[in-house]
């Protein structure tokens, strides 16, 4: 497998930007192992090998498949996440150190939390830890895809890093931002409309100005400013959690303006729900459809959210179209059995030796 594949990592921060600068990049074939200089080297020529007919290996690539994609224009065409490969193999969301040690017998180098990987120049123990990341992935690939097709779990794998692959990974909807504010859950009426506006506001100029919302206005400041409903500068200035970056460049007038149009307005609904409420009827079906997939899991030796997560069981019983244990494989071992449970095909009770036990009834 390993000649049409290549390894990838990368190393980046986001900790004061909304989205991931990224710092180097490191590549492994058959060749060995290259670090590139993400500061000094222009990424987008890259796309050609990301956009090849080659497996892109990598261990939680969620991040880096974002990074990739801000660098290079694009993300590889073809992927295998070894962490998500593990959970076929029932490991839970292993580490890649772990992965080395249990498969390889490999001593991964330690990381430094610390680093600054925008600093330069580079270390060499940054650069040896940087290389560490890629120089077994392709033989750990090769140990896990082994296994992997001996159980008939290849395609299983294929399937799951599809969904890695193609999932998406854009910024977020600045109206929802006031969702992952909890201090605004107990405001109402016209201050919740207006706490509404400001997070939006925020979202958007973090967006915009590549900041991370809360350097933008802090959370604090967001609720201070709903509940007053400020109408000036000075106001806005004296405001617990509102310092000199929220009122630069403009910024002051612009949220006066924000503040002015929300005042007096209702709070945003949230949007009609598209599919079915759950039934009542079905709520206390739903923990004892989790311990049957909880136990199946540990039966077929799988992660439980590889298999199914409640979410996963709500959307199949709300009747959700394209529900995730409606198709491929998942269909097979989770959402079949649990058609045949609600259509009264099928009955679960208990065993002491074997726990829960799906079985067909009779009569």
């Amino acid at each position: 497998c390993s000649a049409d594949a290549y390894a990838i990592d990368t190393e980046f921060h986001r900790e004061r930007t909304y989205f991931p600068h990224v710092a180097v990049v490191q590549i492994a074939d058959a060749h060995g192992v290259a670090i590139v200089d993400a500061l000094s080297v222009d990424l987008t020529p890259f796309a050609r090998v990301l956009n090849s007919d080659a497996t892109a290996v990598m261990h939680a690539a969620r991040q880096d498949m974002e990074v990739l994609e801000r660098s290079t224009g694009t993300i590889p065409s073809r992927l295998l996440d070894t962490q998500v490969a593990a959970g076929f193999l029932g490991y839970t969301s292993p580490s890649l150190s772990t992965l080395l040690e249990r498969e390889l017998g490999v001593h991964a180098l330690k990381a430094d939390r610390l680093t600054d990987w925008l600093r330069r120049p580079l270390k060499p123990a940054q650069l040896d830890y940087a290389a560490s990341d890629v120089a077994h992935l392709l033989q750990l690939h090769d140990v896990l895809w082994e296994r992997l097709v001996a159980r008939g779990r290849d395609e299983w794998v294929l399937d799951a890093c599809e969904e890695l692959r193609t999932e998406y990974r854009g910024p977020r909807d600045p109206d929802d931002a006031w969702r992952r504010i909890k201090e605004l859950r107990h405001l109402r009426g016209s201050t919740l409309a207006i706490a509404q506006a400001v997070a939006a506001w925020r979202e958007r100029r973090a967006i915009a100005t590549d900041q991370t919302p809360r350097f933008v206005l802090s959370d604090l400041g967001v609720v201070s400013v709903a509940s007053t409903a400020p109408t000036s500068i000075d106001e806005i200035r004296s405001m617990r959690g509102v310092d000199g970056r929220s009122l630069k460049g403009g910024m002051g007038d612009e949220l006066l303006a924000v503040v002015a149009e929300a005042a007096g307005t209702k709070p945003r609904r949230a949007p009609a729900p598209t599919v079915p409420e759950l039934p009542n009827e079905l709520r206390p079906a739903v923990p004892l459809i989790s311990a049957w997939v909880s136990q199946l899991a540990r039966e077929l030796d799988l992660e439980t959210s590889v298999l199914a997560t409640r979410s996963d069981l709500e959307d199949l019983l709300r009747g959700v179209p394209d529900a995730r244990l409606t198709q491929g494989w998942r269909a097979d071992i989770v959402g079949e059995p649990i058609r045949r449970l609600l259509d009264g095909e099928a009955a679960l009770s208990f065993d002491r030796t074997h726990g829960l036990l799906l079985e067909d009834r009779i009569g």
